[in-house]
């Protein structure tokens, strides 16, 4: 009996399906952190705000806060519920003094009955300008460490 040779179509398929797995794995593991936007933004402030209240790292956080939010501040524990929290910038509109940037706040859980589950909402933080510093004067709920106004 001769040995059947394998069949080169068959052999191209297979490599062709092993590249796609091995780039498919590079993508997804490969992202990393988002790009840090500028800090003397008010992009750059919100994000650097929402990655210390995700991370639980409050005492960052209270960096980003204007000082009428701190002198009236009465610390509470994070909204955030167990899970993946992602913080998407949708819009910024900025004034000479102050800014708006929505987000988008998404929470993806594997709790549940049924397995997995989330929600999302928009949301507003709104900053003022002072001395050429941008700090957060309201934040969304879910980001909230601080009440008092």
């Amino acid at each position: 009996m001769e040995a059947r040779k394998p069949d080169r179509a068959l052999i191209a398929v297979i490599a062709v399906i092993a590249v796609l797995v091995v780039v498919a794995v590079i993508v997804v593991f490969g992202r990393g952190e988002p790009e840090l936007l500028d800090a003397d933004t008010p992009e750059g402030v919100v994000q650097r705000y929402s990655a210390a209240v995700i991370e639980g790292d409050e005492e960052t956080a209270q960096q980003y806060l204007s000082q009428e939010v701190l002198d009236d501040c009465q610390f509470v524990e994070s909204q955030l519920p167990d899970g993946s929290v992602r913080v998407t910038l949708l819009s910024t509109d900025i004034r000479s003094e102050t800014a708006d940037v929505g987000v988008l706040v998404a929470v993806t859980s594997d709790r549940g009955p049924i397995g997995g589950g989330g929600w999302e909402s928009e949301s507003e933080f709104k900053l003022e300008n002072t001395d050429g510093t941008w700090r957060i004067d309201r934040a969304p709920w879910e980001l909230t460490i601080c009440i008092g106004r």
